[in-house]
């Protein structure tokens, strides 16, 4: 038996019993089931009395007798009923799936301990396929029993915790055959780690609570040392095999814009990641850096003066956006810093016209286009450059591995890499998750820049909320009002939007005021002209989806109007406010909300007000909803920890950070007599997912 092998031939499984558990809970080897951990443990030590139940305990156990078995028929379907009793009451029993077998085998007035969930139903309390254990001289010592996770359908075939317990006893007998320690001596003794094989032991069937902590602290050190080691490699071959084009030079292109045509002074955070940037593309080796910052915060302009550093080196640069909306705007941003120079920029989406297409085709070849921005379209394979030497990609967790990969092969020599992301991602994560790019972050906003001050509001406040509306469009500003779209509701959605739109023009009649629309179901071009009208400021309201929570830059606005906004995530939510603010003038974020609120709710709407800071509101969104998709789906599988918590165990990532770091240094091929172990494991776990090889 290896790891490897099927779990039906682990005893007390077979052929059936393992084609349920794999259909139920996804095991299918032995390394599955080994890392089936319980969710839970039942302090055996703690017999709770029926006097003393609650509703919301977990799993209990109770000692006393069944004094009562009967089998109840309903049409077709039959349960067995009992009645169990201590010393201070009595509680039912119920089992709905059993044999004759087992219904032999229920022991009548015998001393014996039961485990399981109960509920109250019409005041007594209840419990369904209860585990019974014969009384027996109870050890003096706290016994823990592991609780692991399960499912009705699970627990009416007979796969019940008793089970799933003998099973994985059956698997510690073969353990030592199994597990081999796969960390360096000297690394266990200085960390005072548990040896492995002791930690999966301890971690189904602790001895005690402290042996419980030492076996989960190994074994999520263990998954956050391998990972690390996992990127520290691609780092590491990344530094030494990709080679990328030297651009030492700071030239005429740059130091012209930066004199005479920069519209305000750098922040200290923008400068420092120019300067970073700058001594990246200055090395022979392929730049691969994640910037970070919030909305707001000027990376676009940060990108634009890396693409002016490219071109004095004689390089193009590419800048590819996830929608035709942001895309535009990054084109009429750069369009409009740069009309005063020589340097030609382009805009290729999916709505280009193909003479138009033709041209930057041509252009982009000849050498004589040097900025390309664009939406996937710039993937197209009849899109050649004649040197690209920058490859921008903003959101990058919007595009697929394979996307991207296609942007690298657009040049002999792989195009220096900058990934943007206005979503504040957690300290934790970044580290965790980023740990094979040099990460910089802008963590300043311009100056002079007001503050967005967030109000939350009730429905008994719309009133209220619509005069402050007009008394700010008086003043000359704009408006947005936001509302909620999930797709699986989309008509219930449209819906919403157009009764709220006709809320809105109805409270703000024509001619005084106008009111324009914009969803998801409008073309390219329709959304564009809503968005354009609204831009120049012909129209003083604008009642939208979250389409506009990217993309959308409108000086003039000064008030977000969130709508029922506890069905946005914090992020979102955060992106949204984002849109308002970016004028010289005091602006407002007010989130409407029904009266009832969950506590998750409430936490995010009480963040949103407190704080303007977006790495505050990805800790606390990290929190709420956890790590999976907080870098959207196409990187929601790389979370697959077992044990290691990414809000709770910063601690422990950035500890194997270091030590990564250290090994590496020291030994980079883990050559080394003590690395043996360490590299074989490494070899045989992530052979299919990192063959040694470079970022994607």
């Amino acid at each position: 038996m290896n790891l490897d092998t099927s779990i039906e031939f682990l005893k007390g499984i077979g052929a059936e019993r393992a084609k349920v558990i794999k259909s139920i809970l996804g095991l299918s080897t032995v390394e599955d089931f080994l890392t089936f951990y319980p969710n839970r443990y039942l302090d055996k030590s703690k017999v709770y009395l029926i006097k003393d139940l609650l509703e919301d305990l977990p799993d209990v156990q109770l000692k006393g007798r069944i004094t009562e078995l009967q089998e109840i028929s309903s049409g077709k379907i039959k349960r067995l009923a009992g009645k169990f009793q201590d010393e201070t009451g009595t509680m039912d029993l119920v089992w709905f799936r059993y044999s004759k077998w087992m219904k032999e085998q229920i022991p009548i007035n015998k001393e014996i301990f039961i485990f399981g969930k109960v509920t109250l139903f019409n005041n007594t309390f209840s419990m369904a396929h209860p585990e019974i254990e014969i009384e027996e001289k109870k050890e003096t010592e706290v016994r823990l029993r592991p609780i692991y996770p399960s499912s009705e359908k699970l627990v009416k075939r007979g796969l019940n915790q008793k089970f799933f317990v003998q099973v994985m006893k059956n698997l510690m007998v073969e353990m030592p055959n199994l597990i081999n320690e796969n960390l360096p001596n000297y690394l266990i003794n200085d960390l005072k780690l548990m040896s492995r094989q002791a930690a999966y032991f301890n971690i189904h069937f602790p001895k005690d609570l402290e042996h419980f902590q030492a076996a989960e602290r190994r074994l999520k050190f263990e998954e956050a040392f391998f990972f690390q080691l996992s990127y520290g490699l691609k780092k590491q071959y990344h530094k030494s095999h990709s080679v990328g084009n030297p651009m030492p030079k700071v030239g005429e292109n740059f130091n012209d814009f930066y004199a005479k045509y920069l519209p305000f002074e750098l922040t200290g955070a923008q400068k420092k990641v120019l300067k970073e940037i700058k001594k990246d593309l200055a090395k022979p080796i392929q730049m691969n850096r994640l910037l970070q910052g919030d909305v707001g915060s000027g990376k676009t302009m940060v990108a634009l003066l890396a693409m002016l550093l490219v071109l004095d080196n004689g390089f193009q640069s590419c800048l590819m956006a996830p929608t035709e909306i942001l895309a535009q705007q990054h084109f009429n941003g750069i369009s409009e810093l740069l009309k005063e120079t020589n340097i030609k920029v382009k805009l290729l989406t999916g709505s280009t016209k193909k003479s138009e297409r033709k041209i930057i085709h041509e252009d982009l070849l000849s050498g004589e286009l040097s900025i390309l921005i664009g939406t996937h379209a710039v993937l197209e394979d009849i899109v050649q450059f004649k040197n690209l030497g920058l490859a921008i990609i903003d959101e990058q967790h919007r595009f697929g591995v394979a996307q991207r990969a296609k942007l690298w092969a657009k040049n002999k020599i792989p195009p220096h890499i900058l990934v943007m992301t206005a979503t504040p991602i957690p300290r934790t994560l970044a580290m965790s998750f980023y740990s094979d790019l040099e990460v910089s972050v802008i963590d300043e906003m311009p100056v002079g820049r007001k503050e967005i001050i967030t109000a939350h509001r009730r429905e008994k406040d719309r009133a209220f909320v619509y005069n402050f509306c007009k008394d700010e469009i008086k003043k000359g500003r704009q408006i947005y009002f936001v509302y909620p779209l999930i797709e699986e509701s989309e008509t219930l959605d449209y819906r919403n939007l157009m009764e709220g739109f006709e809320r809105v023009s109805e409270y703000f009649p024509n001619p005084d005021f106008n009111t324009t629309m914009l969803h998801g179901k409008m073309k390219p071009a329709e959304k564009d002209a809503a968005m354009q009208y609204f831009a120049s400021g012909n129209a003083n309201l604008m009642v939208a989806t979250t389409v506009i929570e990217v993309g959308v830059n409108v000086p003039n606005a000064s008030v977000m109007v969130i709508e029922s906004a506890e069905r946005f995530g914090l992020s979102q939510l955060h992106q949204l406010r984002g849109r308002v603010g970016r004028g010289a003038e005091q602006s407002y974020c007010i989130l409407m909300t029904s009266d009832k609120l969950t506590n998750e709710s409430r936490k995010r709407i009480k963040t949103m007000c407190e704080t303007n800071d977006g790495f505050k509101i990805s800790e606390v969104d990290m929190e709420l909803r956890g790590p999976g998709d907080i870098l959207g789906t196409q990187q929601s599988g790389v979370v697959d920890f077992k044990k290691l918590d990414l809000v709770n165990d910063g601690k422990i990532i950035k500890a194997s950070k270091d030590i990564v770091e250290k090994i590496l240094k020291k030994d980079p091929q883990l050559t080394d007599a003590s690395h043996i172990s360490l590299k074989n494991f490494y070899v045989k776990q992530y052979k299919a997912k990192n063959k040694w090889g470079k970022i994607s």
